[in-house]
């Protein structure tokens, strides 16, 4: 079975092939940088991530790139109401998707280019687009693209060129055009632009770049023509998504894109979450209450990216248990003692089949539920066999299953994350284990008082202490 994705050109689940074999080219659509990313944000990045992280592992070399939109309505406005210029105002918002990224263990994408790195391009494909007659200077000096000479437009999202009236969810820009349908692609600079240094000369005059002109330039100068895969949230199929076939196809003449890939809503305790709703959470918000990003990263990819998910705290305290799993289970296998002489289980032919299940998960639209089911499975039926055998394993058996948990990790990577950000410093190591002595010294002496006083003390700092007749082992828990 391979890899098959549900394009929202065709409406159909199709098998992946890229244009090139062995070779695969991604863009995603990434954030606005005018104020923080909330967690609804991220489940569309984390699905990017696990797209990125599946064809790496099945073995497809990968080129994937992620924009930074730094020049729009929304980062103008903001850098004229804090007194300061557009790149200035902008990149603490940049900087801080990428920390967030990194906190919840996203792979760096290969490059996040910025849209004012790319002026010049983008005028230069403008001027391509006035050469075809699909674009025209209106009075003001802005240039937009004219839908009625694009007889393929709305083939994405389905929506009927000719019945787009005024007010619809199209370039509502306050500039003089044709036909209300059309839009911008260079804007004439206003007062605030320039104020903002986000103003440019240009064949037309001082102006900037329409949005949707910023992500054609940035995928195609960075990947060609033509992309393999385009990703980004459901809201961007129309017009986004729309008007960057339409200038890109009309520029190049070539397919912009064989497979696209939409990631629908998350809700918020049941609520749609948005700025302008007041009710977003970002990943910084979370972490601070401390909730483990490991939590985080497997709540947001609990349901498969075309299902709507419902982000709880309920769920998050329950994810944190699942992560918990995953780590008990990497530890005791570690721990199981190893002998030649131990008999056979059938832990062997359970790696076998969880691996099979996962990518069957995987390769059925990135099913990631599925995927993580299969995970599931395959610990709960090694621990079972753990319990009844009571004893030590075969190396080559305690490695498959260890071996096992590590692939289906690369592209889950809940374990990855874990063993990050529980990771501890020697000091902190040297304190626990000099509290779990006293504790000792306490209960032989029989001061329970002062040995559950320890015991909630380290609690307190995230670490769960297991008694057993062995003695006393201690785990980091979130």
């Amino acid at each position: 079975m391979t890899l098959r994705l549900h394009n929202t050109l065709t409406r159909r689940l199709e098998e992946f092939q890229p244009l090139e074999p062995g070779k695969v080219l991604v863009y995603g659509c990434g954030p606005t940088i005018y104020d923080l990313p909330h967690i609804g944000n991220f489940r569309s990045f984390m699905v990017y991530d696990l797209l990125h992280r599946y064809l790496e592992w099945v073995g497809y070399e990968v080129r994937f790139i992620t924009n930074l939109t730094d020049v729009d309505d929304k980062t103008i406005r903001g850098a004229v109401d804090h007194g300061t210029d557009i790149r200035e105002f902008t990149e603490p918002f940049g900087e801080a998707f990428l920390a967030d990224a990194e906190t919840l263990g996203i792979r760096p994408a290969d490059h996040y280019p910025k849209a004012t790195d790319y002026v010049e391009a983008m005028v230069d494909f403008v001027r391509r687009l006035q050469e075809k007659g699909l674009a025209y200077q209106a009075e003001d000096g802005s240039v937009y693209f004219s839908i009625g000479a694009f007889p393929e437009y709305g083939k994405l999202s389905r929506v009927d060129a000719g019945a787009i009236k005024p007010g619809a969810r199209v370039s509502m820009d306050d500039y003089a055009k044709e036909d209300v349908r059309d839009f911008a692609l260079w804007k004439a600079a206003k007062a605030e632009d320039e104020e903002a240094g986000a103003a440019w000369d240009s064949p037309w005059g001082r102006g900037r770049p329409g949005w949707h002109l910023e992500c054609s330039v940035m995928s195609i100068s960075e990947l060609g023509e033509t992309l393999d895969i385009h990703l980004g949230g459901e809201d961007l199929i129309f017009p986004h998504h729309e008007d960057e076939i339409a200038q890109s196809e009309g520029a190049t003449g070539k397919p912009f894109v064989r497979y696209w890939v939409h990631v629908k809503h998350l809700l918020l305790e049941g609520q749609k979450m948005s700025k302008s709703l007041g009710n977003t959470v970002s990943v910084g918000d979370l972490v601070s209450r401390g909730h483990d990003p490991a939590a985080i990263r497997h709540q947001l990819l609990s349901a498969q990216y075309r299902r709507e998910l419902n982000f709880t705290m309920e769920g998050l305290e329950a994810s944190g248990r699942a992560v918990q799993r995953l780590v008990d289970f990497e530890a005791r296998l570690v721990r199981t003692p190893l002998s030649s002489d131990a008999g056979d289980t059938r832990i062997p032919e359970m790696a076998q089949a969880a691996l099979a299940r996962f990518r069957e998960g995987m390769d059925d639209d990135l099913n990631s539920a599925e995927a993580m089911a299969a995970l599931f499975v395959f610990v709960n039926e090694v621990n079972a066999e753990l319990d009844r055998r009571q004893g030590a394993l075969r190396r080559e058996e305690r490695d498959g299953a260890l071996k096992a948990l590590e692939d289906m990790d690369e592209v889950l990577g809940f374990l990855e994350l874990a063993r990050r950000t529980r990771a501890l410093d020697r000091a902190t190591k040297d304190w626990i284990q000099e509290q779990v002595h006293q504790r000792m010294e306490a209960r032989k002496t029989r001061d329970f008082a002062r040995a559950d006083a320890i015991r909630d003390e380290l609690a307190a700092h995230g670490v769960v202490l297991e008694d057993s007749p062995q003695g006393t082992r201690w785990k980091v828990v979130k």
